[in-house]
């Protein structure tokens, strides 16, 4: 799970039209492969969450941050907790997608890394999507439909980092880049900006530190 630095509990709000919640702060209570209850100062929040999520959770009675979607309707309020931007974006796509909920979201997200899901989206690869629980024939190619020309486009813009740069740093410089996204940047000018912080040699300190890096670039 992306390492944030701890906090008190709280919860974060965000300014970005369309969510009220960014991200959860708090003492983990208990997890489940689907759930994660997070209790802030007595209040305690369950999150539905994928597997790959439960598999980076620290054990209960540990400070834990998740990323959060607030998903609301008339007859319902449900938080959705994510360990990664990415993770999150990609639930974000889904649920964009006609006959896909937040659930189904969540379902398809458990039974596949981002990255992997990705390529088979870019190869239009029906058959290894449909080996995902919760995605058939029908859904594979809807899916493909929607998101292949946006991985493909987002593909063919190739980040160059030195071969100095470690594992740690380009999963940051990743996270970067789709934090911008979410702020409304476009991601050719979230990559340049990370492009210029890479050149001028300031790829280093936390996520934070290096979001307000870039964000000056721009």
């Amino acid at each position: 799970m992306r390492r944030m630095p701890w906090r008190s509990p709280s919860v974060i709000s965000t300014s970005r039209s369309g969510d009220m919640v960014d991200s959860i702060a708090g003492i983990l209570v208990a997890k489940t492969p689907s759930t994660a209850v997070v209790d802030l100062h007595g209040f305690r929040l369950q999150l539905y969450i994928a597997v790959p999520t439960y598999e980076r959770l620290p054990e209960p009675g540990s400070p834990v941050e998740l990323l959060a979607y607030l998903h609301v309707r008339e007859d319902i309020l449900a938080l959705y907790g994510f360990h990664s931007l990415e993770q999150r974006e990609m639930f974000r796509l889904l649920t964009s997608i006609s006959g896909i909920g937040p659930r189904s979201a969540i379902g398809i997200l458990s039974g596949t890394g981002v990255e992997t899901f990705k390529e088979r989206i870019i190869a239009g690869d029906v058959k290894a999507l449909t080996v995902i629980p919760g995605i058939g024939p029908k859904t594979a190619r809807r899916i493909i439909v929607e998101l292949k020309e946006k991985f493909v486009a987002d593909a063919e813009e190739i980040l160059p980092v030195s071969p100095a740069v470690t594992a740690e740093q380009k999963t940051l410089v990743n996270d970067v880049i789709a934090a911008l996204q979410a702020l409304g940047y476009k991601r050719s000018q979230a990559v340049r900006a990370v492009q210029e912080v890479e050149q001028s040699g300031e790829l280093s300190g936390n996520l934070e530190d290096l979001i307000k890096r870039t964000l000056s670039k721009l």
